[in-house]
């Protein structure tokens, strides 16, 4: 009987010390107003940050990039924090469905299925719930933004000229032709016979157009791209934005001639350019909106860095790293 009260005593004893060890290694790192920061909560953070250095060797330097990652992560954690705690003050809600959304319009930009993402996300170590917190930070951010900082923000026109004349290399205009095409296609596991015939008839038509048929009446009987609805007109079109083989012969055309028979990925073309215009300096009126838009994001940037300083130092915030 003794034997048992002293093995239920040292079993007491044993989960205690687990219990208040557990306790002591999961402690307060940081307090934010009424809330707290726990070093468990700062671990979870920095794995995925972990898993990207762990090929660094040991030393003095990998000691100085876990420290630095390790304040960088509190002090994300922190402003994240007081974030919620504004964002919640402020009554901005962001729904499930709003995270789900955007991360479906996320993927389809990318062209990314939701099963390659994940696999993506886990070799770099991140979890999807991790993921859709940021996606939700990022949702309530912009809410922010449009209520507290983007109202007071202005662009005059002092400051686009100003801007255009500072960054006018970044508005060089590459040369552009207008193109008129007959595109025969041509299917993707097409053997040598059919490349064949496909360029036969796209010769025939060649010829065609040589005898003096006329390059809209060929494009109406025989193109099958999806410019056949407007004659074959591609419209302007700048350098470097077709396929190399059909590039390199629209640079070397001149304004009024018709290329011979070209072969590209998707089939076989016949290029006729309508017109051409050198490359130079794009004015400030076709570019002004992308000037605007520039100058409006720095703004932004800059006054939310403002707006979120403002808001840690009205904020009690005491670390206990």
């Amino acid at each position: 009987m003794k034997l048992k009260i002293f093995f239920i005593v040292c079993m007491f004893v044993i989960f205690s010390s687990i219990t208040l060890y557990a306790d002591f290694e999961d402690r307060i790192v940081a307090i934010v107003n009424d809330e707290v920061i726990t070093l468990s909560e700062l671990d979870a953070t920095l794995q995925s940050f972990m898993k990207r250095i762990e090929n660094i060797s040991e030393g003095a330097e990998r000691d100085k990039i876990v420290s630095q990652t390790r304040m960088a992560a509190l002090d994300r954690l922190i402003n994240n924090m007081l974030f919620e705690q504004k964002a919640a003050k402020m009554g901005i809600v962001v729904k499930d469905k709003d995270v789900d959304k955007a991360l479906k319009n996320m993927l389809e930009e990318k062209n990314m299925s939701f099963e390659k993402f994940l696999e993506a996300l886990a070799n770099e170590g991140g979890a999807i719930d991790d993921y859709k917190k940021e996606i939700r930070r990022s949702i309530i951010s912009g809410r922010i933004i449009d209520k507290e900082i983007r109202p007071g923000i202005t662009i005059s026109e002092e400051e686009v000229g100003a801007y255009y004349l500072k960054h006018r290399d970044d508005y060089e205009g590459k040369e552009a032709s207008r193109i008129q095409q007959i595109l025969i296609l041509k299917p993707k596991d097409a053997d040598e016979n059919t490349r064949a015939e496909l360029r036969a008839k796209t010769e025939a038509i060649l010829q065609k157009l040589e005898s003096g048929e006329p390059f809209e009446v060929m494009v109406s009987m025989y193109s099958q791209g999806p410019a056949a609805k407007s004659g074959g007109d591609l419209g302007f079109v700048e350098g470097g934005m077709m396929f190399p083989e059909v590039d390199k012969v629209v640079s070397e055309l001149k304004k009024g001639e018709t290329s011979k028979v070209i072969e590209s990925p998707v089939g076989f073309h016949i290029i006729r350019i309508i017109d051409k215009r050198g490359a130079g300096i794009k004015p400030v009126e076709e570019v002004r909106e992308e000037i605007v838009n520039s100058i409006g994001n720095e703004k932004i940037r800059k006054k939310f860095q403002e707006w979120m300083k403002e808001l840690r130092e009205k904020s009690l915030v005491e670390i206990k790293l």
